[in-house]
């Protein structure tokens, strides 16, 4: 780390640690470093799957089912969420040994069974919440929609059913988890990945070639093979490691007064189940939101627009961000020196630029290098976008108004990267009070979203464009609030971060005028063949690489 650090360790009398424990610590951090990566591989594996066998069953969908499969998906995540998410960070929050008794029985490994046991009280909680949630979707639903998606009561039921199966592979998660078994969870991730895609793209095909109109039964299906899947495989590992180390994926006392749950972690969870409210209703506020104000035919041509438009953000600007957060994080880790010590410090800040300087500089040089990017897709995305939809996902959905809404969500894009950098910067030296207030004003930006969202879709009547309107009012207020908390956190250390300078130069705004006006003015139809498309992809891309070359 930084050299103070390294002073203060040298001042200290050196801890006398055995070999065995070195060994120890250094097979564990191995083991969690190839544990990550075996996991972002996953992901992005998972990713690319995913991604495939949804271009196919696009073919098969209408935008109404689209909008429907995304609320009974919001229904399944937030029972999965609500019943494991406060147990999961209470169990990796408590030290591993902290679980054993020594009043218990010899012949059990209390640890592992302690966690074990907490397991199973996601399982309680699961079935509770899949009918309280379930009960409040079904009365939510309006006569039309129930009319126009068929099997759409039957899809709640194994939606639930799913939601309960994976509950039911926790315990064995639980305790793998703390065993640091990464190589379990990927096989059960992958099986279970691809036995969705199988399913749901087996059961589509199948209605489809048979004339049966089998609504959103196709993704439920898939849902239901995906839990399968992973309480299978988490039971098959589960057990062969509960006979190695001698513990049962049954409920057991983990003392000899006959206790089975932990109290430390169970008042832990307690007091984490309120922050796990707030974090869900923050990340999926907006989807709640939108299932009440939109109609199922504005959710499902938005879910696709996100999809599509989100493909960038995802895959290249979210690396950049978790990235950006590190670096950032581990450059201004060391105590920053006052600013009436600046003075007295002219000289040495003049041959080595601070901590901070150099933090500056690279966020600015950071955020130029987005909004020259924005300028490429703002000029040529809009443009491009209908064409790419009709090649991946068939011209059915253009006359649903999915090519006009992915246009729109081209120009969201860049608020979602600069969004993303800021608030990476912010998380890395926010502190604990800094947070909480970040918190509060994301709230309150909800508010305004919900405000925009009534005012685009139920005043204004613009269907998914309008949700998209709405999403960037929201970004725009949330990145004014992150550059002003920048700017001020730079000010009080005496460094100028100044916005004009990532502001493009006059000659590429120009460039990308001209660009968009030349793209704009070829006329080209989305409506034609294959080979029509890609000729015009193809004058695009052209105007785009002169344009590349000017910027």
């Amino acid at each position: 780390m930084g050299a103070p650090e390294d002073v203060a360790a040298a001042s200290k009398p050196e801890p006398i640690v055995s070999a065995t424990s070195t060994t120890t610590s250094t097979t564990t951090s191995t083991r969690v470093l190839r544990g990550a990566s075996v996991l972002i591989l996953l992901q992005i594996i998972s990713r690319a799957v995913t991604f495939i066998a949804n271009q196919v069953l696009l073919r098969f969908l209408t935008a109404q089912l689209l909008g429907v499969s995304t609320q009974l998906e919001v229904y399944y995540l937030s029972v999965i969420f609500f019943a494991r998410e406060s147990l999961r960070v209470a169990i990796q929050r408590q030290d591993s040994s902290s679980f054993s008794d020594d009043q218990g029985s010899k012949k059990q490994n209390n640890g592992a069974q302690a966690v074990v046991n907490l397991g199973y009280l996601a399982i309680g909680l699961g079935f509770p919440l899949s009918f309280f949630f379930g009960w409040l979707y079904l009365n939510s639903l309006s006569t039309s929609t129930l009319a126009s998606a068929p099997y759409l009561v039957v899809a709640l039921y194994i939606y639930a059913l799913a939601a309960i199966l994976e509950l039911l592979s926790e315990p064995a998660f639980m305790v793998m988890q703390t065993r640091l078994q990464f190589s379990a969870r990927a096989a059960a991730e992958s099986i279970a990945t691809f036995l969705r895609c199988t399913i749901t793209l087996g059961s589509a095909v199948y209605g489809a070639r048979r004339g049966l109109s089998l609504g959103v039964l196709p993704f439920a299906l898939g849902q239901l093979g995906y839990g399968t899947g992973l309480l299978l495989v988490y039971l098959h590992s589960g057990s062969g490691l509960a006979s190695r180390e001698n513990f049962s994926l049954l409920p057991r006392p983990i003392s000899s007064s006959g206790q089975y749950l932990h109290p430390p972690t169970l008042k832990l969870t307690s007091s984490l189940l309120s922050q796990s409210v707030l974090k869900h209703l923050l990340t999926q506020g907006d989807t709640f939101l939108v299932s009440i104000l939109s109609s199922p035919t504005s959710q499902g041509v938005y879910a696709l627009a996100n999809n599509y438009g989100g493909l960038l953000a995802r895959l290249v600007f979210q690396p950049i961000e978790e990235s950006s957060r590190s670096y950032f994080s581990r450059l201004l880790s060391s105590p920053s020196t006052p600013l009436s010590d600046k003075s007295s410090e002219k000289q040495t800040t003049e041959t080595a630029p601070t901590p901070e300087k150099t933090a500056a500089q690279s966020l600015l040089s950071l955020l130029k290098s987005y909004l020259l990017l924005s300028l490429i897709i703002t000029s040529l995305a809009p443009v491009a976008a209908p064409l790419l939809l009709s090649l991946v996902a068939g011209k059915q959905w253009l006359t649903s108004g999915a090519g006009a809404t992915l246009s729109l969500y081209t120009y969201y894009i860049p608020l979602l990267a600069i969004n993303g950098i800021t608030e990476a910067f912010v998380s890395s030296v926010a502190t604990e009070k800094q947070v909480h207030k970040q918190s509060a004003w994301m709230g309150l930006f909800s508010l305004v979203f919900a405000s925009a969202g009534f005012i685009t879709l139920k005043v204004l009547d613009m269907g998914a464009e309008g949700l998209v309107w709405a999403n960037g009012v929201n970004m725009a207020c949330r990145i004014v609030w992150c550059w002003r908390f920048i700017n001020n956190w730079f000010k009080q250390r005496g460094v100028e971060a100044d916005v004009r300078e990532v502001l493009p130069s006059g000659v590429g705004v120009g460039a990308a005028v001209v660009a968009g006006s030349l793209v704009r003015g070829l006329h080209f139809t989305s409506k034609g063949g294959v080979k029509e498309v890609l000729i015009g992809l193809g004058k695009i891309a052209g105007v785009g690489l002169v344009f590349l070359g000017v910027l």
